[in-house]
């Protein structure tokens, strides 16, 4: 499920270097991103369609669905290519994607949600719902008299929070990426096998934390551990409380961990050849409901969430979240003062800061031109390509859905360009 990110992370990793260590920009937010209401050229969106056809010819990708909506309305929703390249079958709209990690941000919205109810706090520490958690260490590598390296298991400066694991900032780790220690080493295969999410919860218990609570940004198993925490603060699975909070009343029918109906089956774009490495999909039944990258989606539902996100929180006059709890999920909590580091891993990327489960837009970054995209924009995406921009600047949201690990970054990289592209100056 998670070693999907490695096949793009080289490249990934290597734009990101450039950027954090290049000299900051001397850019205010007021110069870069579209003007308010800028008008939006369809006939430049069509750029959009011979890039994706080029990438399928090429073998890239198998296909994809990019939607755009602005006020409410699509103004470009367009499918490409095959759902199964290998039984000729062509994309559909009804097509079944994996979210891969972008689960995590319903997992957060979820979270947030029981915030918003008093059922837990930020700063409650995990061990409250996880007891298993009071007993966590740091692992320190050293070099012992021989030479050998070991690990030093040392106490935490303080516990671990609900807000560190929505920030990623708990320590947790993921094992797939990164120098190869010993820590890394122990959250090997980690998410192997059959379990519950309070099954996997101990098994995180058990592991070194990389390091200390609410020092470095690092990307890992903390919003499957938060989506524990929802069980138990709830008393429901993870997904019964997801259904029924969530899916339900925003219309998200085919939003879920596994695929039994034979139906919906048939309807899951498969990958390419070369890109079926990942160890588990939504087709693979288990009992893990994974809160950082188990769900799957269609087209029609995830653009159900994508307008919730851009009214802030409410949709067809239901409010999920209060504007205030909205507000700090949208916002930064990893920039300057916050004590909270970022190294070659810093997924966000260049002039995105991080909120409650979103990267958050704050500024223009390093490069010239600014990367594309408005002040205050939210994003997220997956190792499989699905990816989530919501620009309440503009008043729009664009969604695209693949099923491609090693062609997914460039293609979202190619396709928010053309949607910037084209908007009049």
């Amino acid at each position: 499920m998670f070693t999907g990110r490695i096949a793009s992370l080289s490249r990934y990793v290597a734009l990101l270097f450039t950027i954090l260590v290049s000299p900051p920009a001397q850019l205010s937010a007021a110069t870069f991103g579209p003007p308010p209401n800028a008008p939006l050229s369809l006939e430049k969106l069509s750029r959009i369609d011979a890039f994706l056809n080029d990438q399928v010819a090429r073998g890239e990708i198998p296909g994809a669905i990019v939607l755009i909506q602005r006020h409410g309305k699509p103004v470009y929703f367009k499918w490409f290519g095959k759902r199964d390249v290998d039984a000729g079958i062509d994309m559909t709209k009804d097509a079944i994607f994996p979210l891969h990690s972008l689960t995590k941000t319903i997992t957060s919205f979820a979270a947030m949600m029981l915030v918003d109810r008093g059922k837990i706090r930020l700063d409650d520490p995990v061990a409250k719902y996880i007891p298993s958690f009071a007993g966590m260490k740091v692992g320190v590598e050293r070099k012992d008299d021989s030479g050998k390296v070991v690990l030093d298991l040392v106490p935490l400066s303080r516990p671990v929070t609900i807000e560190d694991l929505l920030l990623h900032t708990s320590g947790i780790t993921y094992g797939f990426y990164g120098p190869r220690g010993l820590v890394k080493a122990a959250y090997d295969g980690i998410y192997l096998g059959d379990f519950d999410n309070a099954g996997f919860a101990e098994r995180i218990a058990k592991v070194p934390l990389a390091e200390q609570p609410r020092t470095l940004w690092d990307y890992g198993h903390s919003i499957d551990v938060l989506g524990r925490v929802i069980e138990v603060a709830s008393g429901q699975s993870l997904y019964a409380f997801e259904k029924t909070e969530l899916f339900d009343p925003l219309g998200m029918p085919t939003t879920k961990f596994f695929l039994t109906d034979p139906g919906e089956r048939t309807r899951y774009a498969q990958p390419l050849r070369k890109d079926r490495h990942i160890e588990r999909n939504s087709l693979d039944v288990t009992r893990w409901e994974s809160g950082g990258g188990g769900l799957v989606t269609t087209i029609a539902d995830f653009a159900r969430y994508g307008q919730m996100l851009l009214n802030g929180g409410a949709l067809d006059g239901k409010t999920y979240l209060s504007p205030n709890t909205f507000a700090a999920m949208t916002t930064d909590h990893v920039g300057p003062g916050s004590g909270v580091a970022r190294n070659y891993f810093y997924y966000p990327g260049d002039g995105f800061g991080f909120g409650y489960g979103f990267g958050v837009r704050t500024d223009p970054g390093n490069a010239v031109p600014p990367p594309p995209g408005s002040p205050g924009e939210i994003k997220w995406d997956g190792a499989t390509g699905a990816y989530l921009v919501v620009d309440r600047a503009q008043d729009m949201f664009f969604v695209v859905l693949q099923n491609a690990p090693s062609g997914r970054l460039h293609v979202q990289v190619n396709v928010k360009k053309l949607i910037y592209d084209a908007f009049e100056k």
